[in-house]
């Protein structure tokens, strides 16, 4: 299979990108650092990424923030998060880019309970479920979609000095498993 991951440069994107090659798949590295450019901000690099690749059997997107703010200096601009507003306008292009029966998984993420200064990193989670539960329903050509909401990844817990998560490797599988449909 041939499988776009955007946010190859990151903890996720680089393990899951690396677990698909391991699996004989030819996989694009996209990021906003890397040789194959793309930023979630800016719709015109998504359009300009599936100009110039073609024969595409899955996307992943791993490229997935959202911050953490008080809800007392919330604006209307947090509410418009590259996290929800970028994936968003990656599945569209993606289903109109993929080879019929490609797939799409996006990422979303978990907390464990309520958080402190996560109400909007909450919202956009429920609203990437609740979107890609039902989109599915729509999808042409036999494409299929899901979401991974990983929560914490040990790595990134440990370079903040904490303890804790879900091993990177564990999560890039879930992803793998669900993009080349195992």
């Amino acid at each position: 299979m041939r499988i776009i991951v955007i946010g190859a440069s990151g903890t996720i994107g680089s393990a899951v990108s690396s677990l698909l090659e391991a699996s004989g798949h030819s996989v694009v590295r996209a990021s906003r650092s890397g040789p194959v450019h793309v930023d979630l901000a800016d719709p015109r690099s998504l359009d300009a990424l599936f100009a110039s690749v073609a024969d595409v059997d899955g996307v992943v997107c791993t490229a997935a923030h959202a911050p953490l703010q008080p809800l007392a200096e919330l604006d209307d601009a947090s509410f418009r998060q590259v996290k929800l507003d970028g994936q968003l306008a990656l599945f569209w292009r993606a289903v109109r880019a993929l080879r019929d029966g490609g797939r799409i998984v996006l990422t979303a993420g978990r907390f464990e309970g309520a958080l402190c200064r996560g109400s909007v990193g909450a919202m956009v989670n429920a609203a990437l479920e609740a979107f890609v539960e039902n989109a599915r329903e729509e999808l042409p050509r036999g494409i299929s979609a899901a979401v991974v909401s990983p929560g914490w990844v040990s790595e990134t817990l440990a370079g903040m000095g904490r303890s804790g998560g879900t091993p990177v490797a564990e999560v890039a599988r879930e992803y793998v498993e669900l993009v080349t449909g195992a």
